[in-house]
């Protein structure tokens, strides 16, 4: 059995010794390929080296250090030099075959991957220093800057036509003294999560909202089939409203977890164990008829604890039984029950962003969102239960074709 082992170890060192001996020998190659090319390029504008025929307007003149990318990093490489006798004066000219080979999109994949994981400019030197050497910390913030411009334009800009939209979910976070980002996402029958834009205001309010929700239709953003939207809300009255006049259908699910957590705030913390149990039954329920049951039980143990608790569930009306009230699995409760799904998006993106110290204008936000939400985007998984999505939009088309329609998207 050792030996067994120990043969093992021995062919798992030879293969990486044969990998690195091969992957050794097509550098080498390459390099010899490039100074080919260089030395052909040279002989082109110069002529042949020590050739008689020096009447020409560019001569050779040495070599120089320099550097060219090979499998995605910095080589040193002794660059020959051309110079021009023009009546100028004499100049250095440009070998484009060098300029090829130091294409600097190697670089600036190499710089915003480093940035946008979360390496600060000031510990780029370290971050494979052979790769980033020469790269001056404002060199790379204005990279960084205008790389974030392109994904800001391009977050605000897509088109939504295609997007085969079921379920939208609303919600601000907190960036900042004065700044409130909205987040809007999409879930696709598909069970794929999609972030649809975002828009930064002082506050959570209904106009940041409404220019929110005309900047997604205006991209093509609508519900294919004339169905209704599903809507999963944390209870904001203002993105309520705004929602609601660009898709007046839509059946909004109020977040549970956001109302446990309201309820809470009024009780003693003796109560609390019993509210969760029964909200977790809440959540577990099937069906209208045992969502409804479960909240009876909610609203008779708050009746004799706190008349603000209790004001504060029957304030969220019919929203909390929305999704029962479609008699779907209880399979696709987790995810449509709750705000959680951009809950954890947030969570992605204050990692992102705390780094910040002071948030200067919304440029300044607008960048660092466009790539926080593009990393945590890159991230999503199906959500849970979504082969059961089909129900969903099944019922959602029922619905509408029941006669509560959905009118078409103001803008």
């Amino acid at each position: 059995m050792k030996e067994t082992k120990e043969n093992h170890c021995i062919i798992a060192d030879a293969t990486a010794l044969t990998h690195e001996s091969f992957r050794e020998y097509l550098q080498s190659k390459a390099r010899e390929a490039l100074a080919q090319v260089v030395a052909e390029e040279v002989n082109r504008l110069c002529g042949p080296a020590y050739g008689r025929d020096t009447a020409g307007e560019l001569y050779r003149a040495g070599s120089a250090p320099s550097y060219v990318m090979l499998d995605g990093r910095r080589e040193s490489f002794h660059r020959p030099r051309v110079r021009s006798k023009g009546a100028g004066g004499e100049q250095e000219v440009k070998l484009k075959s060098i300029g090829l080979a130091q294409d600097p999109a190697q670089w600036e994949e190499t710089m915003m991957r480093a940035v946008l994981s979360g390496v600060s400019t000031r510990d780029m030197p370290l971050l494979r220093g052979e790769e980033l050497a020469g790269e001056s910390r404002s060199c790379i913030s204005r990279l960084w800057k205008r790389k974030c411009t392109e994904l800001v334009l391009q977050m605000q800009q897509s088109d939504l036509s295609k997007m085969d939209l079921l379920v939208m979910v609303l919600d601000a976070v907190v960036l900042g003294k004065g700044q409130v980002a909205t987040v809007a996402l999409g879930i696709t029958s598909d069970g794929c999560k999609h972030v649809l834009g975002f828009r930064v205001g002082g506050s959570e309010n209904k106009e940041v909202c409404r220019d929110l929700l005309v900047n997604l239709t205006g991209r093509g953003l609508h519900v294919p089939g004339n169905r209704r939207l599903l809507a999963v809300l944390d209870g904001s009255k203002a993105l309520e409203g705004a929602l609601m006049e660009h898709f007046p259908g839509a059946l909004v699910q109020r977040c549970l977890v956001h109302k446990e957590r309201n309820i809470k705030s009024y009780l003693p913390r003796k109560h609390w164990k019993e509210l969760c149990q029964l909200f977790k039954h809440l959540r577990g329920s099937q069906g209208m008829e045992a969502g409804e049951e479960a909240l009876s039980r909610i609203k008779h143990f708050l009746s004799d604890k706190n008349a603000n608790a209790r004001n504060s569930l029957e304030e969220a009306g019919d929203s909390l039984l929305a999704l029962f009230s479609l008699d779907l699995p209880n399979t696709l409760n987790k995810t449509l029950l709750s705000t959680n799904c951009i809950e954890n998006l947030f969570k992605n993106l204050r990692r992102h962003i705390g780094r910040v110290c002071s948030w200067r204008n919304t440029d300044q936000a607008d960048r660092w969102l466009s790539s926080g939400l593009s990393i945590a985007e890159a991230g999503f998984n199906r959500i849970q239960g979504y082969k059961d999505l089909w129900l969903l939009e099944q019922a959602l088309q029922e619905r509408t074709a029941s006669g509560e329609e959905e009118d078409p998207p103001s803008v």
